[in-house]
Parts: C-alpha cells; sequence; structure tokens
C-alpha cells in the first residue's frame, strides 16, 4: 500500500505519502488564496523525498470537507486526476475527521475550523477515531452552551476561543495530510468503508445567477 493524501479544504495547503504503517513524508503550507498554486508543486515535493513516483501510488485519499467552495474543489478534483490517471481507488474522508485523528484525545471533544462568515464547521467527537455527530455550520454564539468548558481543537475553535472555552492549543490548529492518511490507513485495513470523494459543502456557493436574470443573446 502506498496512500497519497490531500487536503485543501481549509487554509491549509497539504499532501503526505504513507506506506499503511507510516507517514513517508508530508508537505503543508497554510495560505487560503494560493490552493491551485501550492498543491501539485507539494506532491513533487512529497513525492521526491519518500523516494517514489507518482505510478507507485496504489490509492488516493482526500479530504472531502467540509470547507469553502473553491479551496475544496482544488483537492477533489485533482484527486479525482490522479486516481483516472493512475487507475486507483479514491477515497474520502472527513476533514474534520482529520484533525480530530491528529489531536490524539481519548476524551469526548470538539473539532472546529473556521468556515468564514462569522461560522464554523465543527462536529463532536467521542475520542480521536469516533465523531458522534454528522458535521455542521453554524455560528459560534449559538453553540456557547454546547462547547463551553469542553475540550477543542482547530481554527475555529483558536478563533472563537471565547465561545470554545477549552481549546487545546497544543493540538494541530491545522489540517495534516499525514494524519488524514494515517486514520485512512487505519480504517482501510480493518475493512471500514471510506466515503466517496464527494464534497461536504453544507452550504450554498457565494456565487449564484440573479433571480431576475434577463436573457440577452437573440433567440
Amino acid at each position: 500500500m502506498l496512500l497519497l493524501a490531500l487536503d485543501t479544504a481549509t487554509p491549509a495547503v497539504t499532501v503526505a505519502l504513507h506506506d499503511g504503517t507510516r507517514v513517508l513524508a508530508e508537505s503543508r503550507q497554510v495560505d487560503a488564496r494560493r490552493h491551485g498554486e501550492l498543491l501539485l508543486p507539494a506532491v513533487d515535493r512529497v513525492l521526491a523525498e519518500a523516494g517514489h513516483r507518482l505510478d507507485a501510488v496504489s490509492d488516493i485519499v482526500v479530504g472531502v470537507g467540509p470547507g469553502p467552495y473553491t479551496g475544496l474543489r482544488v483537492g477533489l478534483v485533482t484527486a479525482a486526476t490522479f486516481g483516472s490517471v493512475l487507475g486507483v481507488p479514491v477515497h474520502g474522508l472527513c476533514t474534520l475527521d482529520g484533525l480530530a485523528h491528529a489531536s490524539g484525545l481519548t476524551e469526548p471533544f470538539v473539532v472546529a475550523t473556521d468556515a468564514r462568515r462569522k461560522e464554523v464547521y465543527w462536529a463532536r467527537y467521542q475520542d480521536a477515531r469516533t465523531r458522534l455527530t454528522d458535521p455542521a455550520v453554524d455560528r459560534p454564539a449559538d453553540l456557547a452552551d454546547q462547547v463551553a468548558g469542553v475540550p477543542a481543537v482547530g481554527a475555529g475553535a483558536v478563533l472563537y476561543d471565547t465561545v470554545f472555552t477549552g481549546v487545546r492549543r497544543e493540538a494541530p490548529e491545522h489540517q495534516s495530510a499525514g494524519a488524514l492518511a494515517d486514520l485512512a490507513a487505519l480504517k482501510l485495513a480493518a475493512g471500514e468503508e471510506l466515503l466517496p470523494p464527494q464534497p461536504l459543502y453544507l452550504r450554498r456557493p457565494d456565487a449564484q445567477v440573479p433571480a431576475n436574470y434577463k436573457v440577452v443573446t437573440p433567440r
């Protein structure tokens, strides 16, 4: 097994190569505006560091979000393209699950990422491997009673630490493709079914066709 993992659902553009036992190489750059520019060079860099060619990859793992529309699509389209060219399976994993796995927590906690618009994407976990709720998008103030004092990880929790008062600052703030790959390897080895590589948006994109759009082309 040689897993190529990537995730662009958060400001972190992150790529890792995993041999089914350990992470061989990993790259992570935090830049919310350059997902498309940074992703492919990161793939090249990770493969070179690990001493493998792209055609040696047996599986692709991609974070499916939740995340902002444009950034999330970069990773999903890239993963789908690699899978098609190489003829290998493409597996999806919830981005929040990768952050949870990286935390290593063994107690109940929440993961929250920045959803912009003064909102967070979040979910509740029993431990680092077990998600209890579906991912959701909400305003932090609406969650105050549910998350106050509860251990919390992720950039959304750090950003709104007056609401997420149990922030674990020692845990990773941004996504790690290494953690995503490690979680995928564990699930695949256990025979668990992963998600399809389809985007988990949770809300509509900003760009929409105007309601009173007027057709101006000749009939």
